[in-house]
């Protein structure tokens, strides 16, 4: 199995913008970038909402091969992380399904999202590279990257409920322990096997598990011993 599958994985869900490059049509072949905001679902790919008559989207429908580069913004670029993604985007046939989650992450596209010409495409990898650091430089193959299915994808929208109406005092422990961030709000975004995403005062915050899980069962432990870590932390003896 390749190595560095697990973390790059990780890293691009820390992440939900990127740049997309295509092959441009209008330019016979010459790659054609755009930035791209995204989700990832719960396999770890990216699935981005663009319009019809967007350059990159008629690229796409010419000719499917992409890559996505994910980075974060520092003063110094070389020195990050980074994951690119080479694969297919595949339309794919309704936006009924992931469209509470990215909307979720993305609520200034709701606009967007309503408009008929506007429709998602997950990118299907074919060939990942990570960069994580001095020495940690790897090729990852799909099936090092991705992560298997799991009944949690269906069951994700009924915890981001559950919690955000029941346990926002959790959340914002859960900031607090973790992070060092003190909120007055925190929102549950959307949980995965790798971890879950808040939106606190200050901006969008990443939490990992340690190791993954597969349903709410395992959601709801994970999510609970967070909480009596987070509660000794904050009674020491």
């Amino acid at each position: 199995m390749s190595e560095g599958g697990d973390e790059s994985r990780r890293f691009v869900r820390g992440q939900h913008s990127g740049v997309l490059s295509t092959l441009s049509k209008r330019l016979d072949g010459y790659p054609f970038g755009s930035v791209a905001p995204f989700i990832v679902d719960h396999a770890g790919r990216p699935v981005i909402l663009i319009s019809d008559i967007a350059e990159h989207t008629k690229n796409i429908v010419a000719d499917p091969r992409v890559s996505l580069i994910v980075q974060p913004y520092s003063a110094d670029m070389q020195v990050n992380g980074r994951v690119t993604i080479i694969g297919q985007a595949v339309r794919l046939p309704e936006k009924g399904h992931l469209g509470p989650r990215y909307l979720r992450f993305h609520p200034q596209a709701e606009a967007y999202f309503a408009m008929h010409d506007f429709q998602f495409y997950r990118i299907e990898p074919v060939r990942i590279r990570y960069i994580g650091g001095f020495g940690r430089i790897h090729w990852v193959e799909p099936q090092a990257y991705l992560a298997p299915d799991s009944p949690l994808a269906e069951q994700e929208s009924d915890i981001v409920v559950h919690m955000n109406a029941d346990h926002g005092e959790n959340l914002i422990a859960y900031c607090r322990h973790v992070h060092g961030v003190e909120t007055l709000t925190a929102t549950l975004l959307g949980i995965d096997p790798d971890g879950f995403d808040l939106r606190a005062d200050s901006g969008e915050l990443r939490f990992e598990f340690e190791a993954p899980i597969s349903n709410a069962q395992e959601a709801r432990q994970a999510l609970l011993a967070l909480a009596q870590a987070a509660r000794i932390s904050g009674n020491p003896a």
